[in-house]
């Protein structure tokens, strides 16, 4: 019924919401991702990745089982249009540093600290 499917979306949109204000972990409910089938899989492994834990490009194209491909990891981090849900700001480079972010590097760090402050005792 609409009266259900309204509060469906209205609970969705509180737990966004809470997410993205770094109160709350990311809401678990299925994401509808749509790329090549290599962004599939990193985006799925980076699904996996607990909040505040980063890793390198290098790490990702290994976690996937294609350790050559780092750029190709980078460009799958690019394309990923659900920023947040899919954490493509966890994926450093090698020396640490934030490298890229499609959503800008400002937002990347944002991300990165509220993480890191939760994870913080």
């Amino acid at each position: 019924s609409r009266l259900t499917e309204s509060h469906e979306l209205e609970t969705w949109s509180e737990e966004f919401a809470a997410h993205i204000a770094g109160d709350a972990p990311r809401p678990g409910f299925a994401l509808d991702l749509r790329g090549s089938a290599f962004q599939i899989r990193a985006w799925r492994l980076l699904l996996q990745l607990p909040d505040g834990k980063m890793m390198s490009y290098a790490q990702l194209a290994a976690g996937i089982d294609a350790p050559k491909a780092v750029r190709a990891a980078a460009s799958a981090c690019a394309a990923n249009r659900i920023a947040v849900l899919v954490p493509c700001h966890r994926v450093l480079r090698a020396d640490g540093a934030l490298g890229g972010y499609r959503w800008g590097l400002e937002r990347k760090r944002t991300l990165i600290d509220r993480e890191r402050a939760r994870q913080s005792p």
